[in-house]
C-alpha cells in the first residue's frame, strides 16, 4: 500500500496537527474522510507510530465544517490516560491553523471525578445518592450557582479536565470567586463545542446517553463519533449488561421495595398527589410481588445447586427457568392467569384487583425496583455500590429485551455461600448496532483492531457502508524484532516446575542482555507469582502490578521509570496481560527496553465461554468461531502488551514471546500479515540475541 505521503502535504489536510506527515496517517485521513462523507464507518487497525488520533481527528473535523448544521464530535475512550493525547493534539492544531476560528473542545470524565465536594470521595453509589439529594434539596452551592461567562471561557482553548476543574473553581462573578459545578457546566458547554472528549459510556450505556444527550442538547444524528482503543469496545459492553442475582439480593431487594412503599406513604399522607398515589400503587404491587418471588428464588438456587454432578460447580440456566419464577409470584399474587385484557388506566394502576399481562410483568417489575430509592445504609447485598433493587431491576430489563434471543447466556455459579446467577449479553451488537446506525458516522481505531471484519462482525456495524484497513506498522522490523522461544509452553499438559524453570532463564538471560527497563506479562495474577513473584533475577529490581492501584499510582510508576533509568538502575516490570501495566500507560521517551510475553492468555473453558462460542458459531460461521472468541482475543492481548515499549518512530525494543505455540498455525494466522518473528531455543541464545539488537540499534535520541 502506497503511503501517499510523498505526494502529500499537511497543507492538503487543514485540521492535521502535523507539520510533516507521517507514514500511512495520509492514506487513513483519506480513507476516514471517505467513509463520514458518505455517512459511513471507517475501522482502522493503526499501529502505534503512525498518529491515529491526529489522523481521525483531522478526518472528522474537515467532515464536520463541510457539512450543513453543526455535528459534534464524540471521541470516546476507554481509559482517562487517553483524554491527554486528544487535548494535546487539538493544541497542536490550533497553533498551526492561521485563522480566528480555533477548535473547541470539552473533556469530561465521571461525575464524581469532577465534583468539588467532599462527599466526591465515597463510593460511587454513596457520592450519587447524595449528589442527589444535595441537587434535589437545592443544598449543593456549586450545581445551582449560575456562571456567566464560563461557557466560553471553557472553549476558549482546550482544556485537560483537571484544569477545567480548577477553572470553575476560580470562576468570577461580579469580580468574586464563585465556585460552579465543574461537571455541569461542561456538560452545559459541549453543545457550543467542536469536539467532546468522554467515555464509552456516555453513548453505549442507555441510561448515561438518555441523560447525557438531554443535558447537552444534542441529537444523535448530529454527531460523529470517534472510538479510541476499539478493541475493548466489545467487551466493556458486555461487562456493563452483565449483572448478578443471589438469594440475598433477591431478599434486599423486597426489603428496598417495602421502605420504598413507607416513604410513598408519607408523602401520600402529606401531600395526596395523584401521581404518589399512582406510584404508590405500583411500588405496593411490585413489593408484594417480590415477597413471593424471593421464597422461590430461593428454591431455584436450591434446586441448581442440588442438579450439580461430580465436580461441576456452574451450569446453564434457562431464560424461561429464571423468568418463571417472577411470573409465578405474578400468578400466586394476582389470583389469575394474567392474560385479561387491561383499560389505559389499569395498566398504569397495577393493583392486585387488575391481573398484569404476561408480557407487561417484567419490564414494570424491572422499571419499579430501578427507580426504587432507599437510605444509604439499606441492603446487604455483595456490592455496596449499587442497591440490590437496581441490580435486580437490571437483570430483569435484559432478560426482558434479549432472553428471546440465544444472545443472553445465564449461568449459575456454586461459588459462595448461596451461589449466584450471572447474566451475560454474548452478543454486544446488539447493543453497539443501533448506536452506529443513529451517529452521523463513525471512526473506530486500535493497534489491535485486528482483524478489522472481526470487530465489524462483533459491533454488528453494516455491510454496506463500513470501510476496513489494517495499516503497515511504521516501524521497520529490526527496531522491533520478535523472538520467539520454542522450548518453552504454558499449555495445560506442560505445566510443571521444571517448565517454569526454563521460563525464569529466558527471563534472566533476557535481562543480562538489555540494558535498560523490562516489562514481564502473565495469563494471570497467579500465574505471574508462581514463575516471576517469588523469583529473585539478578540485575534488577521487580515492581509487582497490584489490583488494588489507581491511577495516580500508575502516573507515579512511569516518573519512577524515567528517575531509575536516569541514575543507572533497572526495574523488572511485572503485569498481566489485560490490566493497567499493559494497556491504555503510554511508557513514552523509550523507557522500556523489552518486553517478555509469558504463554498465551486463553480463557479456560466455562458455561459462558461454550454458550460464546456455540454463538459465534451460529452468528458468523462455524470457521470463525474460535477465532472470534478464544485465538484472536488472546493474541490482541499480547500485541498490547507488545505494544507498550514502542510509543514513537525513535523508540526501539525487544520482545521475547515465551511460548512455542505462537508459531502454531492456529496462532500464527492471528498476527498482522508484516510480523516476522525469530526464533530461539535457549536462553544462551536469548541473551545473545539480545546483546546484538541493543548493540546495533539505539533509540533516536541515543544516536
Amino acid at each position: 500500500m502506497t503511503t501517499g505521503a510523498e505526494h502529500s502535504s499537511s497543507d492538503d489536510f487543514p485540521y492535521l496537527a502535523h507539520a510533516k506527515p507521517r507514514p500511512g496517517q495520509i492514506d487513513m485521513i483519506r480513507e476516514s474522510r471517505e467513509a463520514l462523507r458518505n455517512g459511513g464507518y471507517h475501522l482502522a487497525a493503526a499501529p502505534t507510530g503512525i498518529g491515529k488520533t491526529a489522523a481521525a481527528l483531522a478526518a472528522a473535523l474537515e467532515i464536520a465544517e463541510k457539512t450543513p448544521g453543526q455535528k459534534t464530535i464524540f471521541f470516546l475512550t476507554s481509559r482517562q490516560s487517553q483524554h491527554r493525547i486528544v487535548v494535546d493534539t487539538v493544541r497542536r492544531i490550533n497553533q498551526r491553523r492561521t485563522d480566528d476560528d480555533p477548535v473547541t473542545l470539552v473533556d469530561m470524565i465521571g461525575q464524581s471525578g469532577m465534583c468539588v465536594q467532599p462527599f466526591a470521595k465515597e463510593s460511587p453509589h454513596v457520592f450519587s445518592m447524595m449528589c442527589s439529594t444535595a441537587r434535589r434539596e437545592k443544598t449543593c452551592k456549586p450545581w445551582i450557582t449560575k456562571a456567566p461567562g464560563l461557557t466560553k471561557r471553557i472553549l476558549a482553548s482546550p482544556l485537560h479536565v483537571d484544569e477545567l476543574v480548577d477553572l470553575a473553581k476560580i470562576h468570577r462573578v461580579d469580580g468574586e470567586i464563585t465556585q460552579t459545578c465543574p461537571w455541569k457546566a461542561a456538560r452545559e458547554a459541549v453543545n457550543h463545542a467542536d469536539i467532546f472528549v468522554g467515555d464509552y459510556n456516555h453513548l453505549f450505556d442507555e441510561g448515561v446517553r438518555t441523560s447525557s444527550l438531554e443535558a447537552m442538547g444534542i441529537a444523535m444524528d448530529d454527531i460523529i463519533l470517534v472510538v479510541d482503543e476499539a478493541h475493548n469496545l466489545p467487551d466493556r459492553i458486555r461487562m456493563t449488561m452483565e449483572r448478578v442475582i443471589t438469594p440475598t439480593i433477591a431478599r434486599n431487594a423486597t426489603l428496598e421495595l417495602e421502605e420504598y412503599v413507607g416513604t410513598l406513604t408519607n408523602l401520600y399522607q402529606q401531600h395526596g398527589a395523584d401521581s404518589t398515589a399512582i406510584e404508590l400503587d405500583m411500588a405496593t404491587w411490585a413489593f408484594e410481588v417480590m415477597k413471593i418471588a424471593r421464597i422461590k428464588t430461593a428454591d431455584l438456587f436450591r434446586r441448581l445447586h442440588n442438579e450439580l454432578t461430580g465436580d461441576q460447580n456452574e451450569s446453564h440456566v434457562e431464560v424461561s427457568t429464571f423468568t418463571e419464577v417472577f411470573h409465578r409470584a405474578c400468578d400466586e399474587y394476582e389470583g389469575i392467569s394474567g392474560q385479561k385484557t387491561l383499560t389505559e388506566s389499569e395498566e398504569q394502576n397495577p393493583s392486585k384487583k387488575h391481573g398484569i399481562k404476561r408480557e407487561h410483568r417484567l419490564p414494570l417489575l424491572a422499571d419499579l425496583l430501578s427507580r426504587c430509592e432507599i437510605d444509604l445504609d439499606a441492603g446487604e447485598g455483595e456490592d455496596p455500590m449499587e442497591p440490590d433493587s437496581h441490580r435486580l431491576g437490571h437483570i430483569l430489563s435484559c432478560v426482558n429485551e434479549f432472553g428471546s434471543t440465544t444472545a443472553l447466556c445465564l449461568v449459575f455459579s456454586a461459588k459462595g455461600k448461596e451461589g449466584k446467577i450471572t447474566s451475560h449479553l454474548l452478543d454486544p451488537g446488539l447493543v453497539s448496532g443501533p448506536v452506529f446506525s443513529a451517529t452521523s458516522g463513525a471512526i473506530l481505531m486500535s493497534g489491535t483492531l485486528y482483524p478489522p471484519q472481526m470487530y465489524a462482525d462483533m459491533l454488528a456495524l453494516p455491510k454496506e457502508n463500513t470501510t476496513k484497513t489494517a495499516y503497515a506498522s511504521p516501524f521497520a522490523g529490526e527496531r522491533r524484532p520478535v523472538l520467539v522461544a520454542g522450548d518453552v509452553s504454558t499449555k495445560y499438559t506442560q505445566r510443571s516446575p521444571a517448565m517454569w524453570d526454563k521460563i525464569r532463564a529466558h527471563i534472566q538471560a533476557l535481562i543480562d542482555g538489555t540494558p535498560g527497563h523490562i516489562a514481564v506479562f502473565a495469563p494471570s495474577y497467579k500465574m505471574m507469582q508462581e514463575i516471576v513473584e517469588n523469583t529473585n533475577f539478578k540485575g534488577v529490581r521487580k515492581v509487582i502490578e497490584s489490583r488494588e492501584w489507581s491511577k495516580n499510582d500508575i502516573d507515579a510508576l512511569v516518573e519512577q521509570l524515567r528517575a531509575e533509568r536516569d541514575a543507572g538502575q533497572r526495574i523488572l516490570l511485572c503485569g498481566v496481560y489485560g490490566a493497567r501495566l499493559s494497556e491504555g500507560i503510554d511508557y513514552n521517551g523509550g523507557i522500556l527496553d523489552a518486553v517478555a510475553c509469558i504463554g498465551i492468555p486463553n480463557a479456560p473453558p466455562s458455561v459462558r465461554s461454550n454458550a460464546l462460542k456455540k454463538y459465534a458459531g451460529d452468528r458468523f460461521g462455524a470457521n470463525n468461531a474460535w477465532r472470534y472468541t478464544v485465538t484472536q482475543p488472546a493474541i490482541n492481548a499480547i500485541l498490547q502488551a507488545m505494544g507498550r515499549p514502542i510509543r514513537s518512530i525513535g523508540d526501539r525494543a525487544l520482545i521475547l514471546l515465551l511460548d512455542q505455540r505462537h508459531t502454531d498455525r492456529t496462532y500464527a494466522t492471528c498476527y498482522p500479515k508484516d510480523l516476522r518473528m525469530n526464533s530461539t531455543n535457549a536462553p544462551t541464545t536469548t541473551a545473545s540475541f539480545a546483546r546484538r539488537f541493543f548493540s546495533r540499534v539505539h533509540t533516536i535520541d541515543e544516536v
